[in-house]
């Protein structure tokens, strides 16, 4: 496997509602990537949604988009959207999906992405991966 990008995240606001038969949080958050084919920011608005029903495991759904630049210094944009659970292991296993007007990029949203999550101080970092 090899890493596509890396996106440094920090938690900016956490909106949570815990219901009868279950929660759910909006995680807001700001940063920037970086990569060998992409380095820029995330753009206002990025959202990590966390679902828990009683009796089912938690689900998320990230959705963000970067602003920067691709490995041919053309500026561009990607949307990224991280759907993921957590295993039984209590780690969160990802599949990415990104969509982007770079032409340079565009066999990124072909390949099939794993995301892994580490965390930082005050955030996480996302590790995207794709097979060599």
């Amino acid at each position: 496997m090899k890493e596509v990008l890396t996106v440094n995240v920090k938690i900016t606001k956490f909106d949570e509602v815990k219901g009868k038969s279950g929660e759910a949080c909006m995680i807001h958050f700001e940063g920037d990537a970086t990569g060998e084919y992409f380095n820029g920011i995330i753009l206002p608005g990025g959202v990590d949604t966390q679902k828990e029903i009683n009796g089912t495991g938690r689900n998320l759904s990230a959705r963000y988009i970067l602003e920067g630049k691709d490995y041919k210094d053309n500026e561009c944009h990607i949307f990224i959207e991280n759907n993921g659970c957590f295993d039984d292991k209590g780690n969160i296993v990802t599949k990415p999906i990104i969509l982007t007007d770079s032409e340079a990029l565009q066999f990124l949203e072909e390949k099939e992405l794993t995301g892994t999550i580490s965390d930082l101080p005050g955030g996480v970092q996302i590790h995207l991966w794709m097979e060599d």
